[in-house]
């Protein structure tokens, strides 16, 4: 029971720093890309990060994987 409350714990901060849900759930869908997830956070986790800040830093990889700049701001015409 442990484990689905962290994998809930961790949707939950990544939603926080807006990562969409379609891209969550085919995370969370396949187990080799939920596994590479939960080493990534407990390793910095391990090193006294908080979750916030290891949430921040994921959501970052995210976008990045997805070409997505999300500190980019559109240009109004």
């Amino acid at each position: 029971m442990g484990m689905e409350i962290e994998k809930l714990n961790i949707y939950k901060r990544l939603r926080d720093f807006n990562v969409p849900v379609s891209i969550l759930d085919d995370i969370f869908a396949d187990e080799q890309d939920l596994d590479v997830l939960i080493k990534g956070w407990h390793s910095p986790q391990e090193a006294g990060f908080k979750d916030d800040e290891i949430a921040g830093k994921i959501s970052e990889l995210i976008f990045k994987e997805m070409g997505f700049d999300p500190t980019h701001e559109p240009v109004e015409k």
